[in-house]
Protein backbone atom coordinates (compact mmCIF):
# COMPACT_ATOMS: atom_id res chain seq x y z
CA UNK A 1 0.00 0.00 0.00
CA UNK A 2 2.78 2.28 0.88
CA UNK A 3 5.02 1.67 -2.18
CA UNK A 4 1.48 2.33 -4.27
CA UNK A 5 0.94 5.30 -3.06
CA UNK A 6 4.70 6.90 -3.50
CA UNK A 7 4.72 5.73 -6.91
CA UNK A 8 1.08 7.22 -7.20
CA UNK A 9 2.43 10.85 -5.78
CA UNK A 10 5.96 10.34 -8.21
CA UNK A 11 4.74 8.89 -11.36
CA UNK A 12 1.34 10.33 -11.26
CA UNK A 13 1.39 13.51 -9.41
CA UNK A 14 -1.47 15.03 -11.05
CA UNK A 15 -3.42 12.48 -10.87
CA UNK A 16 -2.91 12.20 -7.10
CA UNK A 17 -3.53 15.89 -6.93
CA UNK A 18 -6.83 15.54 -8.45
CA UNK A 19 -7.94 12.57 -6.33
CA UNK A 20 -6.93 15.12 -3.08
CA UNK A 21 -9.20 17.86 -4.71
CA UNK A 22 -11.89 15.62 -5.77
CA UNK A 23 -11.94 13.72 -2.30
CA UNK A 24 -11.80 17.33 -0.43
CA UNK A 25 -14.04 19.42 -3.02
CA UNK A 26 -17.36 19.33 -1.13
CA UNK A 27 -19.35 22.62 -0.27
CA UNK A 28 -18.03 22.73 3.22
CA UNK A 29 -14.28 22.01 2.18
CA UNK A 30 -14.41 24.07 -1.30
CA UNK A 31 -12.84 27.17 0.98
CA UNK A 32 -10.28 25.49 2.47
CA UNK A 33 -9.14 23.37 -0.75
CA UNK A 34 -8.73 26.72 -2.42
CA UNK A 35 -6.81 28.86 -0.18
CA UNK A 36 -4.41 25.90 0.64
CA UNK A 37 -3.62 25.55 -3.37
CA UNK A 38 -3.55 28.97 -4.00
CA UNK A 39 -1.11 29.85 -1.11
CA UNK A 40 1.23 27.04 -2.12
CA UNK A 41 1.19 28.14 -5.92
CA UNK A 42 1.42 31.85 -5.42
CA UNK A 43 3.48 31.74 -2.03
CA UNK A 44 6.28 33.36 -3.48
CA UNK A 45 4.89 35.34 -6.80
CA UNK A 46 4.14 38.61 -4.65
CA UNK A 47 0.78 38.45 -6.50
CA UNK A 48 -2.93 38.75 -5.84
CA UNK A 49 -5.17 35.46 -7.22
CA UNK A 50 -8.80 35.43 -6.94
CA UNK A 51 -10.99 32.22 -7.79
CA UNK A 52 -14.27 32.95 -8.85
CA UNK A 53 -15.21 29.17 -9.03
CA UNK A 54 -13.62 26.17 -6.99
CA UNK A 55 -10.83 24.36 -8.75
CA UNK A 56 -12.11 21.30 -11.27
CA UNK A 57 -9.91 18.04 -11.63
CA UNK A 58 -10.05 17.17 -15.73
CA UNK A 59 -9.57 14.01 -15.60
CA UNK A 60 -9.63 13.24 -19.24
CA UNK A 61 -6.63 15.45 -20.11
CA UNK A 62 -5.07 14.42 -16.96
CA UNK A 63 -5.20 18.40 -16.10
CA UNK A 64 -6.45 20.71 -13.15
CA UNK A 65 -8.47 23.50 -14.29
CA UNK A 66 -8.64 26.61 -12.37
CA UNK A 67 -11.66 28.52 -14.00
CA UNK A 68 -12.35 32.49 -13.80
CA UNK A 69 -9.29 33.68 -12.21
CA UNK A 70 -8.23 36.92 -11.45
CA UNK A 71 -4.33 37.88 -11.42
CA UNK A 72 -2.96 41.61 -10.22
CA UNK A 73 0.83 43.04 -9.42
CA UNK A 74 0.13 46.16 -7.90
CA UNK A 75 2.44 48.05 -5.07
CA UNK A 76 1.77 46.35 -1.88
CA UNK A 77 3.54 45.19 1.12
CA UNK A 78 4.89 42.06 -0.31
CA UNK A 79 3.82 40.21 3.27
CA UNK A 80 0.39 41.50 2.31
CA UNK A 81 0.23 39.01 -0.79
CA UNK A 82 -2.01 36.26 -0.40
CA UNK A 83 -4.12 34.07 -2.43
CA UNK A 84 -7.96 34.93 -2.17
CA UNK A 85 -11.29 33.09 -3.04
CA UNK A 86 -14.12 35.43 -4.25
CA UNK A 87 -15.72 36.47 -6.92
CA UNK A 88 -13.98 38.13 -10.64
CA UNK A 89 -16.14 40.96 -11.20
CA UNK A 90 -15.12 42.13 -7.44
CA UNK A 91 -11.59 41.57 -7.77
CA UNK A 92 -11.73 44.32 -11.15
CA UNK A 93 -14.15 46.61 -9.12
CA UNK A 94 -11.29 46.40 -6.09
CA UNK A 95 -8.51 46.98 -8.46
CA UNK A 96 -10.03 50.18 -9.93
CA UNK A 97 -10.97 51.64 -7.08
CA UNK A 98 -7.45 50.61 -5.94
CA UNK A 99 -6.13 53.15 -8.93
CA UNK A 100 -2.60 52.62 -9.20
CA UNK A 101 -1.49 51.55 -5.57
CA UNK A 102 0.84 53.47 -4.48
CA UNK A 103 1.52 53.17 -0.90
CA UNK A 104 3.71 55.63 1.55
CA UNK A 105 6.84 54.93 3.79
CA UNK A 106 4.55 55.74 6.31
CA UNK A 107 3.09 52.42 6.35
CA UNK A 108 4.76 50.83 9.51
CA UNK A 109 7.81 49.21 9.12
CA UNK A 110 6.60 47.08 6.41
CA UNK A 111 8.76 46.30 3.62
CA UNK A 112 8.24 49.45 0.93
CA UNK A 113 7.30 48.47 -3.03
CA UNK A 114 7.93 51.48 -4.76
CA UNK A 115 5.99 50.23 -7.99
CA UNK A 116 8.98 50.58 -9.90
CA UNK A 117 8.77 47.43 -12.50
CA UNK A 118 5.83 46.30 -14.87
CA UNK A 119 2.28 45.92 -12.92
CA UNK A 120 -0.87 44.19 -14.46
CA UNK A 121 -4.37 42.99 -13.44
CA UNK A 122 -5.34 40.35 -15.62
CA UNK A 123 -8.24 38.39 -15.98
CA UNK A 124 -8.31 34.55 -17.27
CA UNK A 125 -11.38 32.29 -18.30
CA UNK A 126 -9.11 29.39 -17.41
CA UNK A 127 -5.75 28.11 -16.50
CA UNK A 128 -4.62 23.78 -17.03
CA UNK A 129 -2.12 22.74 -15.62
CA UNK A 130 -0.25 19.84 -14.47
CA UNK A 131 2.31 19.01 -11.92
CA UNK A 132 5.86 17.11 -11.46
CA UNK A 133 6.97 15.29 -8.66
CA UNK A 134 10.56 15.49 -9.69
CA UNK A 135 10.64 18.75 -10.78
CA UNK A 136 9.66 19.67 -7.34
CA UNK A 137 12.43 17.92 -6.15
CA UNK A 138 15.03 19.19 -8.80
CA UNK A 139 14.40 22.25 -7.39
CA UNK A 140 12.61 23.68 -10.93
CA UNK A 141 8.99 24.14 -9.45
CA UNK A 142 6.22 21.87 -9.36
CA UNK A 143 4.53 23.03 -12.98
CA UNK A 144 4.75 20.66 -15.58
CA UNK A 145 2.68 21.87 -18.30
CA UNK A 146 0.39 25.15 -18.79
CA UNK A 147 -2.19 26.32 -20.78
CA UNK A 148 -3.68 29.60 -20.63
CA UNK A 149 -7.10 30.76 -22.30
CA UNK A 150 -8.88 33.35 -22.69
CA UNK A 151 -6.47 35.91 -20.82
CA UNK A 152 -7.70 40.07 -20.73
CA UNK A 153 -6.50 42.76 -18.86
CA UNK A 154 -4.07 46.07 -18.95
CA UNK A 155 -0.43 45.80 -18.39
CA UNK A 156 0.81 49.18 -16.57
CA UNK A 157 4.34 50.44 -17.61
CA UNK A 158 4.32 53.89 -16.71
CA UNK A 159 5.62 53.63 -13.57
CA UNK A 160 8.87 52.08 -14.84
CA UNK A 161 11.60 54.07 -14.40
CA UNK A 162 15.13 54.54 -15.51
CA UNK A 163 18.14 56.07 -13.09
CA UNK A 164 21.01 58.04 -15.06
CA UNK A 165 23.18 55.53 -16.77
CA UNK A 166 21.61 52.72 -15.13
CA UNK A 167 22.83 49.57 -16.02
CA UNK A 168 19.60 46.67 -17.53
CA UNK A 169 21.66 44.18 -16.16
CA UNK A 170 21.39 44.98 -12.74
CA UNK A 171 17.57 43.66 -13.13
CA UNK A 172 18.20 39.99 -14.63
CA UNK A 173 16.42 37.32 -13.29
CA UNK A 174 18.48 35.27 -11.51
CA UNK A 175 17.81 31.53 -10.85
CA UNK A 176 16.89 30.68 -7.52
CA UNK A 177 15.80 27.49 -5.96
CA UNK A 178 12.22 27.00 -7.30
CA UNK A 179 11.82 28.98 -10.31
CA UNK A 180 9.39 27.81 -12.70
CA UNK A 181 10.37 25.51 -15.92
CA UNK A 182 7.46 24.42 -17.32
CA UNK A 183 7.89 21.95 -20.14
CA UNK A 184 4.77 22.89 -22.31
CA UNK A 185 3.54 26.38 -22.49
CA UNK A 186 0.34 27.29 -24.58
CA UNK A 187 -1.57 30.60 -24.81
CA UNK A 188 -4.42 30.99 -26.85
CA UNK A 189 -7.07 33.93 -27.33
CA UNK A 190 -4.86 36.76 -25.17
CA UNK A 191 -5.86 40.61 -25.37
CA UNK A 192 -4.48 43.25 -22.97
CA UNK A 193 -4.07 46.70 -23.33
CA UNK A 194 -0.48 48.05 -23.00
CA UNK A 195 0.24 51.37 -21.22
CA UNK A 196 4.19 52.65 -21.50
CA UNK A 197 6.34 54.91 -19.75
CA UNK A 198 7.20 58.72 -21.11
CA UNK A 199 3.66 59.19 -21.68
CA UNK A 200 3.25 57.07 -24.63
CA UNK A 201 -0.02 56.33 -26.77
CA UNK A 202 -2.26 52.75 -24.90
CA UNK A 203 -2.25 50.20 -27.42
CA UNK A 204 -3.60 46.87 -27.51
CA UNK A 205 -1.54 43.91 -27.79
CA UNK A 206 -3.69 40.19 -28.96
CA UNK A 207 -1.69 36.86 -29.08
CA UNK A 208 -3.70 34.36 -31.37
CA UNK A 209 -1.94 31.19 -30.62
CA UNK A 210 1.56 30.99 -28.12
CA UNK A 211 3.37 27.34 -28.30
CA UNK A 212 6.76 27.17 -26.50
CA UNK A 213 8.08 23.91 -25.86
CA UNK A 214 10.09 25.10 -22.78
CA UNK A 215 9.46 28.18 -20.47
CA UNK A 216 11.52 28.87 -17.76
CA UNK A 217 12.11 32.16 -15.33
CA UNK A 218 15.76 33.28 -15.98
CA UNK A 219 15.16 32.42 -19.87
CA UNK A 220 12.00 34.57 -21.00
CA UNK A 221 13.63 35.91 -23.64
CA UNK A 222 15.40 33.06 -25.18
CA UNK A 223 12.75 30.63 -25.00
CA UNK A 224 10.08 32.91 -26.47
CA UNK A 225 13.12 33.37 -29.60
CA UNK A 226 12.85 29.69 -29.65
CA UNK A 227 9.05 28.97 -29.63
CA UNK A 228 7.42 26.41 -32.07
CA UNK A 229 5.18 29.36 -33.30
CA UNK A 230 3.54 32.62 -32.32
CA UNK A 231 1.27 34.69 -33.78
CA UNK A 232 -0.85 37.99 -33.25
CA UNK A 233 -0.98 41.80 -33.53
CA UNK A 234 0.72 44.29 -31.72
CA UNK A 235 -1.45 47.94 -31.83
CA UNK A 236 -3.21 46.39 -35.01
CA UNK A 237 0.34 45.35 -36.35
CA UNK A 238 0.34 41.46 -37.29
CA UNK A 239 3.43 39.95 -35.83
CA UNK A 240 4.72 35.98 -36.22
CA UNK A 241 7.50 34.26 -34.29
CA UNK A 242 8.59 30.92 -35.94
CA UNK A 243 11.01 28.65 -36.86
CA UNK A 244 12.16 29.68 -40.72
CA UNK A 245 12.13 26.86 -43.17
CA UNK A 246 14.87 26.82 -45.62
CA UNK A 247 15.25 24.29 -48.06
CA UNK A 248 18.72 22.54 -46.86
CA UNK A 249 16.43 21.60 -43.71
CA UNK A 250 14.58 18.57 -45.34
CA UNK A 251 17.81 17.41 -47.08
CA UNK A 252 20.50 14.93 -45.26
CA UNK A 253 23.61 16.92 -45.43
CA UNK A 254 26.22 16.17 -42.96
CA UNK A 255 27.61 19.76 -43.48
CA UNK A 256 24.37 20.80 -42.95
CA UNK A 257 24.37 18.65 -39.65
CA UNK A 258 27.27 19.89 -38.54
CA UNK A 259 26.39 23.56 -38.35
CA UNK A 260 26.32 25.41 -35.35
CA UNK A 261 23.26 26.95 -35.97
CA UNK A 262 20.64 24.32 -34.91
CA UNK A 263 17.48 26.74 -36.18
CA UNK A 264 16.94 29.98 -37.20
CA UNK A 265 14.02 32.25 -35.84
CA UNK A 266 11.98 34.27 -37.78
CA UNK A 267 10.23 37.11 -36.35
CA UNK A 268 8.17 39.41 -38.59
CA UNK A 269 5.97 42.10 -38.11
CA UNK A 270 3.63 44.30 -40.44
CA UNK A 271 2.64 47.81 -40.74
CA UNK A 272 4.01 49.00 -37.03
CA UNK A 273 3.75 52.74 -36.49
CA UNK A 274 6.81 54.52 -36.95
CA UNK A 275 5.84 56.25 -33.51
CA UNK A 276 7.01 52.99 -31.45
CA UNK A 277 11.15 53.10 -32.78
CA UNK A 278 11.00 57.15 -32.63
CA UNK A 279 9.64 58.56 -29.77
CA UNK A 280 11.65 60.73 -27.91
CA UNK A 281 14.48 60.23 -30.53
CA UNK A 282 16.72 62.76 -31.27
CA UNK A 283 18.01 63.12 -34.98
CA UNK A 284 17.11 62.62 -38.61
CA UNK A 285 15.07 59.53 -37.39
CA UNK A 286 12.96 61.39 -35.05
CA UNK A 287 12.01 63.68 -37.76
CA UNK A 288 9.51 61.62 -39.22
CA UNK A 289 6.08 62.28 -38.22
CA UNK A 290 4.33 59.54 -39.89
CA UNK A 291 4.41 56.25 -41.68
CA UNK A 292 4.87 52.41 -41.08
CA UNK A 293 7.35 50.02 -40.57
CA UNK A 294 7.44 46.59 -42.18
CA UNK A 295 10.55 44.28 -39.87
CA UNK A 296 11.65 41.13 -40.47
CA UNK A 297 14.75 39.55 -38.72
CA UNK A 298 16.00 36.05 -39.11
CA UNK A 299 18.07 35.30 -35.48
CA UNK A 300 20.66 33.00 -35.05
CA UNK A 301 21.40 32.01 -31.32
CA UNK A 302 24.69 29.80 -30.71
CA UNK A 303 23.58 26.29 -28.94
CA UNK A 304 27.56 25.68 -28.21
CA UNK A 305 27.48 24.95 -24.41
CA UNK A 306 30.91 26.40 -24.27
CA UNK A 307 29.86 29.53 -25.42
CA UNK A 308 29.03 32.27 -22.60
CA UNK A 309 25.46 33.73 -23.56
CA UNK A 310 26.08 36.39 -20.84
CA UNK A 311 29.20 37.99 -21.58
CA UNK A 312 27.63 38.14 -25.78
CA UNK A 313 24.83 39.05 -24.81
CA UNK A 314 26.34 41.75 -22.27
CA UNK A 315 28.48 43.39 -25.15
CA UNK A 316 25.86 43.47 -27.45
CA UNK A 317 23.46 45.53 -25.06
CA UNK A 318 26.68 47.99 -24.54
CA UNK A 319 26.80 48.32 -27.98
CA UNK A 320 23.41 49.40 -28.70
CA UNK A 321 23.24 51.78 -25.96
CA UNK A 322 26.20 53.03 -27.18
CA UNK A 323 24.38 53.22 -30.84
CA UNK A 324 21.15 54.61 -29.18
CA UNK A 325 22.98 57.44 -27.48
CA UNK A 326 25.32 58.50 -30.17
CA UNK A 327 22.59 57.86 -33.34
CA UNK A 328 25.32 57.19 -35.37
CA UNK A 329 27.04 54.14 -36.37
CA UNK A 330 29.82 52.78 -33.96
CA UNK A 331 33.90 52.55 -35.21
CA UNK A 332 35.38 49.75 -34.70
CA UNK A 333 37.48 48.96 -31.44
CA UNK A 334 41.08 47.90 -31.48
CA UNK A 335 40.66 45.14 -29.49
CA UNK A 336 37.59 43.69 -32.06
CA UNK A 337 40.37 43.79 -35.20
CA UNK A 338 42.89 41.94 -32.46
CA UNK A 339 40.28 39.43 -31.83
CA UNK A 340 39.81 38.52 -35.78
CA UNK A 341 40.11 35.24 -36.00
CA UNK A 342 37.19 35.01 -33.39
CA UNK A 343 34.28 32.12 -34.53
CA UNK A 344 31.59 34.57 -35.69
CA UNK A 345 28.95 31.78 -35.43
CA UNK A 346 29.30 31.60 -31.45
CA UNK A 347 27.59 34.78 -31.48
CA UNK A 348 23.97 35.81 -31.53
CA UNK A 349 23.29 37.25 -34.88
CA UNK A 350 20.49 38.73 -36.35
CA UNK A 351 20.11 39.41 -40.09
CA UNK A 352 17.44 42.80 -40.03
CA UNK A 353 15.57 43.83 -42.91
CA UNK A 354 13.46 47.24 -42.62
CA UNK A 355 10.98 48.85 -45.26
CA UNK A 356 9.11 51.95 -44.52
CA UNK A 357 6.10 52.65 -45.85
CA UNK A 358 3.78 56.07 -46.43
CA UNK A 359 6.61 58.11 -44.59
CA UNK A 360 5.56 61.84 -43.52
CA UNK A 361 9.02 64.15 -42.31
CA UNK A 362 9.51 67.72 -40.78
CA UNK A 363 12.92 68.84 -40.97
CA UNK A 364 13.51 71.46 -38.59
CA UNK A 365 14.68 74.78 -39.07
CA UNK A 366 17.59 75.09 -36.82
CA UNK A 367 19.33 71.61 -36.09
CA UNK A 368 23.35 70.94 -35.58
CA UNK A 369 23.00 67.22 -37.46
CA UNK A 370 23.13 68.78 -40.72
CA UNK A 371 25.86 71.23 -42.17
CA UNK A 372 24.36 74.19 -43.97
CA UNK A 373 24.80 72.59 -47.61
CA UNK A 374 23.14 69.52 -46.59
CA UNK A 375 20.31 71.73 -45.37
CA UNK A 376 19.29 72.98 -48.05
CA UNK A 377 19.46 69.70 -49.81
CA UNK A 378 17.38 68.08 -47.64
CA UNK A 379 14.46 69.90 -47.67
CA UNK A 380 13.54 69.40 -51.56
CA UNK A 381 14.37 65.68 -51.14
CA UNK A 382 12.17 65.79 -47.86
CA UNK A 383 8.89 67.76 -49.49
CA UNK A 384 9.40 64.96 -52.49
CA UNK A 385 8.96 61.88 -50.27
CA UNK A 386 5.70 64.02 -48.07
CA UNK A 387 4.16 64.22 -51.42
CA UNK A 388 4.54 60.86 -52.45
CA UNK A 389 3.82 56.82 -50.93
Amino acid sequence: IVMGNVLLIILGTTTFASLIIYLMNTVFAQELVAKTLGNFITKNTGMTVVFESAIVPGWRDGKISFNKCFVSKRPKNRNKSKFEKGSQADAIANAVARGDGQISEADGDEPYDDGNYTQFDLTIDQVNVSFSFSKFVNGRGILDEVEVNGLRGIVDRTHVRWAKDDDPRNYKNIHRQGDFEISNFKMNDVLFTLAQPSGFRPFNVSIYSCDLPILRKNWLFYDFLNANNISGSYDDSLFTIHKRQRINDFKDDSADKNSPWKRVTRCRVDALNVDHLNTGLEGPFGWITSGEVDMIGDIMVPEDEGVNMVEILSAITDSLAKEARRAKILKPESKETEESNTDVTKYFIMDLQIKLNNVKAAVPIFTNDLSYVNNALVRPIVGYINSRK
